[in-house]
């Protein structure tokens, strides 16, 4: 079983290997190894979670140590748990389906083999984080996932757009990271474990009033709102649209944005053990629920109110973590990465087919796209929350999770975002079905190789939310705590249809019986209008404070960098050479000079005396005589 789990990350490794060496030789063979590897990885992902199933949640554990740190093990393995159980599907089969879709969305790309060799590598680095057994192991896929991400935003990069949107994403999640780094060293030092298999509420009591614990799960949450794009981090995910749209698919629906949640969910026990954390986490959710819902209501680029939708989704999965509903927000993101997949593939084909993302320019396509509006159809109504689909059995999960848990407040802010989700969902689907065509378009179908997944995650978003409905007895919820408690409360079952049915109807009557309406209204209301329209001005505030900040700061560090550093050194390079020819000079003509004169000096003496060595016996006899004569003189003077 071990062995398996292994084997679930490693076949799309092997496949981003063999496609990154050998695409050009493969061609758009590239794309069919990758289709194995992740089909593969979903069976092998179902022999290992049926019998975490069948056992009832008992989890599958095997570790190896790293290395120690003050007699502390820093482990790597392999967790697969209830939790993971649920990651693992979701990732594999949803990452299935996305992969056979590329394949006709990117047929006519030049770089078609690569784009399968990230994909690939992606699904390689989220298995990884998935089945990580510690925080290390964890962080260390965390950010592989986000240099993927880097590479399938910014996939075509020769576009300004798509080279800044992908630098902003690696920019924005790593200053979340940041703080994922720190909870863990400072959670890691305060307890002395990060094996996730520990970490439970038995072991975290004891720390319960410790202040420093609270500031480590906050900073560990640091990374859920960078990678979730929890406000304020949340910036860098409606860029991120230009990337290819099964990238936007497989981001917003199976991989990088849920892997936050799933950090969270990861770390129940330590929310449960400080409130103060939870509150905050539950405060961010709700902000960020809201203000996605806001944005999306004004967008008109198909992908940008997905993005948005996808920012406000997140927001409720974070909201019933913080909550206490830890089994409602896992239910909400196994469900919104059905529906969420197929609306993400769904404008994909929308886009093939049109040629443009403006849904002021589509209307009509019903029946020019019939295989791509039903599917669609489906997945606007589970992600507004109408019974009996899949997006109103968790949606309301949460919503009763806030509502018996005394959040009142946040009750009222989640009741209105799924109002608004419900209006600009019905509002995208008539944009771009309804009506007549407003521009200059002649769409055609998707082929079936982007038209059959779409079908399968339309089954998905009708079936997926029954394991946790009470028509299972809630299953799922039970699956991952087996001793907590399920509640459904009809008032907030009541609220939730009317907030669906309500949203409905307003995007009906503006979008399809009084289409002039809006134009109207944001006359009217101007002030929200453009508050929405404008994101609140978040990046241009951003970029009008810490960017140019940041960019004030590093003009001066150039200039410092120049003028003191850099002319510093130089001058000293400059002196060095002086010095040196000095000491060339000096040894050359003054030391050289004396030695070499001493050397001719030598060889003059021995030059005068090797002319009187004639070995004549009688010239040495006149010398003796000469010399004696000398000496004579010398001493009688």
């Amino acid at each position: 079983m071990v062995t398996q789990a292994i084997l679930i990350p490693l076949l799309p490794l092997i496949s981003f290997t063999m496609i990154i060496f050998f695409g050009k030789k493969l061609g758009t063979k590239s794309a069919l190894i990758a289709i194995a590897a992740s089909v593969g990885s979903c069976l092998l992902s179902a022999s290992v979670v049926l019998p975490v199933i069948l056992n009832h949640g008992t989890a599958l554990h095997a570790s190896l140590t790293w290395l120690m740190i003050n007699g502390k093990p820093i482990e790597f393995g392999i967790l697969v748990d209830p939790l993971s159980s649920v990651m693992l599907f979701v990732v594999t089969f949803v990452g299935s389906l996305i992969v056979i879709y590329s394949v006709g969305y990117m047929h006519n790309d030049p770089r078609f083999s690569r784009f399968f060799a990230y994909l690939s590598l992606f699904l390689f680095s989220m298995l990884g984080l998935v089945l990580s057994s510690t925080l290390v192991q964890m962080y260390f896929f965390w950010e592989l996932v986000g240099l993927c991400s880097y590479f399938l935003i910014g996939f075509w990069f020769e576009k300004y757009e798509a080279a800044q949107a992908g630098r902003k994403a690696f920019i924005t999640n790593r200053i979340g990271d940041v703080g994922f780094f720190l909870g863990i060293a400072l959670f890691f030092y305060t307890t002395g474990t990060i094996r996730f298999i520990d970490i439970t509420p038995e072991f975290m009591h004891p720390y319960a009033n410790t202040a420093v614990l609270t500031f480590a799960t906050i900073l560990l949450f640091c990374g859920a709102i960078g990678k979730s794009a929890q406000v304020p981090l949340h910036v860098w995910l409606p860029d991120a649209m230009e990337g290819p749209t099964p990238v936007s698919a497989l981001i917003h629906a199976a991989t990088m944005v849920v892997a936050g949640v799933f950090m969270v969910a990861r770390l129940w026990p330590v929310l449960e053990t400080f409130p103060n954390a939870s509150q905050t986490i539950a405060v961010v959710g709700t902000t960020t629920a809201f203000l996605g819902a806001f944005f999306a209501i004004t967008q008109f680029d198909i992908k940008k109110v997905l993005a948005y939708s996808t920012i406000s989704q997140l927001g409720f999965m974070i909201t019933a973590l913080g909550v206490g509903g830890m089994g409602a927000g896992t239910f909400h993101l196994m469900t919104h990465a059905f529906f969420k997949a197929l609306l993400f593939l769904g404008a994909g084909s929308i886009i093939h087919g049109t040629g443009t993302q403006d849904m002021r320019e589509m209307g009509g396509l019903r029946k020019a796209m019939p295989n791509t509006f039903w599917p669609l159809c489906i997945a606007t109504i589970a992600i507004a929350g109408v019974p009996p689909l899949s997006g109103f059995w968790s949606k309301d999960e949460i919503l009763t999770s806030a509502y018996l848990g005394n959040h009142r407040v946040i009750f009222w802010i989640l009741m209105i975002t799924a109002m608004m989700t419900s209006f600009y969902m019905f509002r995208l689907l008539f944009l771009t079905f309804a009506g007549k065509t407003r521009g200059h378009i002649h769409a055609h179908e998707s082929p079936a190789v982007m038209t059959l997944p779409l079908a399968v995650l339309a089954i998905g978003s009708v079936l997926i939310g029954l394991p946790g409905s009470p028509f299972m007895g809630h299953w799922f919820q039970h699956f991952l705590e087996p001793h907590a408690a399920v509640h459904m409360d009809t008032f907030v079952m009541i609220m939730s249809v009317a907030s669906a049915t309500i949203g409905f109807i307003i995007a009906f009557i503006c979008y399809f019986v009084k289409t002039d309406l809006p134009q109207h209204l944001a006359g009217q209301f101007w002030m929200f209008y453009d508050a929405s329209r404008n994101k609140l001005w978040f990046d241009e505030i951003y970029n009008s404070t810490f960017i140019h900040a940041f960019k004030w700061i590093s003009r001066i560090s150039f200039r410092f960098d120049s003028n003191v550093i850099d002319r510093t050194v130089n001058e000293i390079g400059r002196k060095t050479v002086l010095t040196s020819r000095i000491k060339r000079w000096i040894d050359q003509y003054i030391v050289d000079g004396l030695v070499n004169f001493v050397g001719f000096s030598a060889q003059v003496s021995s030059g005068l005396l090797r002319m009187i060595q004639t070995g004549f016996v009688q010239n040495y006899l006149l010398f003796m005589v000469v010399g004696l004569l000398v000496m004579l003189l010398v001493a009688v003077k």
